[in-house]
């Protein structure tokens, strides 16, 4: 590829990206091509910047082409379908209002595993535990560690009371006494 000439304005205008862009990928892009108009070897800037060589080109190529920082962006990519759709959603919030006793479990209280079994047996499809985990988040529910209470012991006072009230114990445990 030839040297890419920058003019005055256009190295500003990147650098001036560069300072305010977030995006990671945007940024070493923006940054491979000021590099490589400096003079820099596309080899050099891929080993710096943790790309290939090829992604160097391809961004050099992209930007001198419009010459638009724009060109740099990421575009729109289809990804795989979600799993979790409003209707799955919709369910959920059914099933919290129902205890699993009720749909013949023996907890009486939801878990996500639970959750998930009941899910893949109505919609045939079994999601992950943490995609019910942030469904449940933006239903507005928390999950919270149960908290074990003993009952008070009975004789907890007396047998504290005992010890303190007992100044002959107290002599005999301080270590004061020959025998």
């Amino acid at each position: 590829m030839d040297r890419l000439q920058l003019t005055a304005s256009e190295r500003r205008q990147l650098e001036r990206q560069l300072r305010k862009v977030s995006d990671v990928r945007l940024y070493r892009r923006i940054l491979a091509v000021l590099e490589y108009s400096r003079g820099r070897s596309s080899a050099d800037i891929a080993r710096e910047l943790g790309m290939t060589r090829q992604s160097v080109y391809n961004w050099v190529s992209a930007y001198a082409s419009s010459n638009r920082v724009s060109s740099l962006r990421d575009e729109a990519r289809v990804g795989r379908p979600r799993i979790w759709t409003e209707d799955r959603q919709v369910l959920l919030r059914a099933l919290m209002q129902t205890s699993p006793d009720q749909l013949g479990s023996f907890p009486v209280n939801w878990t996500v595993p639970l959750l998930r079994d009941q899910i893949e047996q109505v919609t045939g499809q079994r999601p992950c535990e943490q995609t019910i985990r942030d469904a449940l988040h933006r239903e507005g529910y928390v999950w919270k560690r149960p908290r074990y209470r003993l009952e008070p012991d009975p004789d907890f006072e007396k047998k504290t009371l005992f010890e303190k009230a007992n100044p002959a114990l107290e002599a005999a445990d301080c270590g004061h006494h020959r025998g």
